[in-house]
Formats: structure tokens, C-alpha cells, sequence
């Protein structure tokens, strides 16, 4: 059986190509970038001032001055003055200019000001001292967000810094989540006793809202031509079917069979794992992806960030993903040689571990388990007993 790492080396080589959109600035929130924002100028443009004070030249202070005439003040947002006098000062607002003629900032904490001359009250005084000088963090035509940078707040602020009210971004996929069953029902219907409201397409929603995309719900029964139909649609008009359910070895496990008819290549089916051992990933010739997930709400959980998100991320142009790792908090047993994906619990230590507390549960079905859990630790296959401190990979769900 196919373990995890070939797995997910099979999805990474099947990405979805998407096209690049331009978007203003102000809707770009959460989406990759395409094309590399650069400086249109140093940062910063000028020689600034970074406390407020006054500004002098560093040689009057050099020769023994102490105390400087006040001849002037020059504020953020100004254009810059010039300081003509020797022996004088002019006071300068942290973010302005710094004035043409002086080299050297004093804080006002350092000086008494009064009758308009500032006297000098600390001995050690250094040229250049509280000015940010001009291309200190960057030239002009410097990289400043490089592509496949994902647009967080600090990331729209320097494109707006800059002057780039339009950004070059990846269009986001068209996906359809599909939920398959007849023992499911709709959230805002009372379930018969044998009957179970659906929540795997919510969840699927909810963790695509997390990239920016708005992704369409479904539900198809137990009916291979309804199934065989409804999916043809889906495919026609979507980038990507995440399906959840009808995967595994039931009598009513249709999806396997049906996909196959309608042209979608199974790359796999079944992965040595536990939770989410049925997984199935397949592509069709004009480049649609379908993933059907296991209908056990852990199995399906586990799946969706172990290997569709990461797909999905990587799709998008994202930079590379960088593995998070935590030590495990108490010992943990697990049997059968095969990879374990183990609900835990995160903290972390004032010395500056992050510490996983497992959280066993009991099953693939137990979905109130994972409302404790933050992650998933993945303990390898091979090894059966891990114990305490022993450090894995982890996979957030939070």
C-alpha cells in the first residue's frame, strides 16, 4: 500500500495551473502574489528624523557647545530647511526631514529648553545619532514582496507604501464539495433516528475560506446514474470535486467506480494510514482534480490538511511549506506498522517548547474529539512505541 510521503508527492506533482488575475490592492487580501513588488524609491526616501528633539551639527557639539539657539522647528511633512548659523539648532519632529546643514539628533529627554536655547544634558552625544538615513532598509528597485508571497495586512500596507494600487495575484480555483450518502440530511433538518446531518462539506468550506476561497456545497444520494450525472456537471464546471464519503469498501461505495467512467485517471486509492486510509486522488485529461475524502468526520479532517490544503496552497503559487514539529507530552502506544496520525493538544512552555498532548479519542467518527485537538502529530510508520519528549511533525488544524 502506498504510504503517506509517496501520497503526498503524488498530489504535488498533479497541481492545478491557474491563470493570474490583476485585483485593486484593497481586494487582495489572502491571495499569492504573481508578480514581485519593488521599491519605487529608498526606504526611506531621505536622511529622517527618528526621535523628536533638535538637530545640530555634530561639530559645534565637537568643539564644546553645549547650548544652542533655537532658530526654527522643522516638522514631518515639511520641505526641508536649512540650519545657516553656526552655534544654532533648529527642533525636528520624528518622520521629518532632517535638516539640511545638521547631522546629529538630540531627544528632548537630553536637553533643557528654555527662553529658546536648548542646553545639553548628557555627556555622550554620537555623530549621527536618531537619524534614519536615507535607503537604510532599501534602494529603489529592491524586492520588497517577492512572488508567492500569501497578502496579509503588513504585506497590503507596503504595496500601498509604494504606490502599487493594483497587484498581480492567482486567480482562485472553482471547487465543488460533495457530500454523498443517504444517511445524511441537511443542517436545518431533524434527522430520523438513523439518519445524521451533514458537517464534512461545512468544514471543507470553512478551511478553503481560510485561502480566499468561496467554494460551492452539494449532496448526491446513493444512485450511481444520479452520482455518474451530477458529477459530469460538477466536472464541466469546476476546477476541483472535493468529494466526502463513498470511498471505502461498502456496497454503496460508488465514487471509485464512477470517476473512473467518467474519465477522471486514479492516481491512488488508499494510503497506509490511520486515520483516512481510503483517500482517492485522481486528474482527468483536461486537467480537473478530484479528491474523495473518507465520510468519517477525523478521517476527513485529517485528509483536508494533510493533503488537500497543502495541494491546494502549493496550486496557488505559495511559497514553500516550512514543517512545524512538536514534543510529545506523554508516551504514547501504537501497534500496527503504519502511519499515525494522532490528535493532540498544543501548548507551549516558557522555555519555549511546543508540547503535544494526546488526544487518542475514540475513531474516525469521533469528531467532538477534535473540538480539544489544535493538530495532528504524524508518528511514522515502523516505530510503535514514542515516548516522552520525542518531537514529530505536526499539522495545525487551528
Amino acid at each position: 500500500m502506498l504510504s503517506v510521503a509517496d501520497a503526498f508527492a503524488i498530489t504535488q506533482q498533479y497541481r492545478l495551473t491557474l491563470s493570474i488575475e490583476t485585483v485593486p490592492f484593497t481586494a487582495a487580501a489572502g491571495r499569492v502574489l504573481r508578480e514581485a513588488v519593488r521599491a519605487d524609491r529608498d526606504f526611506p526616501p531621505f536622511d529622517r528624523v527618528a526621535m523628536d528633539g533638535i538637530a545640530i551639527r555634530f561639530a559645534d557639539y565637537a568643539a564644546g557647545q553645549r547650548s544652542f539657539s533655537v532658530v526654527g522647528t522643522q516638522f514631518a511633512g515639511q520641505p526641508q530647511q536649512m540650519l545657516e548659523q553656526t552655534g544654532s539648532c533648529l527642533e525636528a519632529m520624528t518622520g521629518a526631514m532632517v535638516p539640511a546643514g545638521t547631522d546629529t539628533i538630540i531627544r528632548y529627554e537630553d536637553i533643557t529648553l528654555t527662553n529658546g536655547q536648548a542646553t545639553i544634558t548628557i555627556d555622550d552625544v554620537q555623530l549621527g545619532q536618531h537619524i534614519h538615513h536615507q535607503a537604510t532598509d532599501r534602494r529603489a528597485g529592491n524586492e520588497l514582496l517577492p512572488v508567492g508571497t500569501r497578502l496579509g495586512p503588513p504585506e497590503l500596507a507596503v504595496a500601498a507604501s509604494v504606490g502599487q494600487t493594483m497587484l498581480t495575484v492567482s486567480a482562485l480555483p472553482r471547487i465543488a464539495l460533495i457530500s454523498t450518502g443517504d444517511e445524511l440530511v441537511d443542517v436545518g433538518e431533524t434527522p430520523l433516528p438513523y439518519q445524521i446531518r451533514r458537517s464534512n462539506t461545512y468544514l471543507l468550506r470553512a478551511a478553503l475560506a481560510t485561502l480566499g476561497i468561496d467554494a460551492t456545497l452539494h449532496h448526491i444520494a446513493d444512485d450511481q446514474t444520479q452520482l455518474q450525472e451530477r458529477l459530469q456537471e460538477l466536472l464541466t464546471a469546476n476546477d476541483l470535486l472535493i468529494l466526502s464519503g463513498g470511498v471505502s469498501a461498502g456496497k454503496a461505495d460508488f465514487v471509485p467506480d464512477v470517476l473512473t467512467r467518467l474519465g477522471v485517471q486514479k492516481r491512488f486509492h488508499k494510503i497506509d494510514q490511520r486515520p483516512g486510509k481510503p483517500l482517492w486522488f485522481g486528474t482527468s485529461a483536461d486537467g480537473k482534480t478530484v479528491f474523495a475524502l473518507p465520510g468519517n468526520p477525523v478521517s476527513t479532517v485529517l485528509c483536508t490538511y494533510r493533503y488537500v490544503m497543502p495541494y491546494l496552497k502549493a496550486s496557488l503559487g505559495l511559497a514553500p511549506f516550512v514543517m512545524s514539529y512538536a514534543q510529545l507530552a506523554s508516551p504514547i502506544t501504537f501497534q500496527p506498522p503504519i502511519t499515525y496520525f494522532l490528535p493532540v493538544r498544543l501548548t507551549s512552555e516558557a522555555d519555549g517548547r511546543t508540547l503535544a498532548h494526546p488526544l487518542p479519542g475514540s475513531g474516525s467518527a469521533d469528531f467532538a474529539n477534535l473540538l480539544d485537538a489544535g493538530a495532528f502529530m504524524e508518528l511514522p510508520a515502523g516505530q510503535s512505541e514514542f515516548g516522552l519528549g520525542e518531537a514529530f511533525p505536526i499539522w495545525l488544524t487551528r
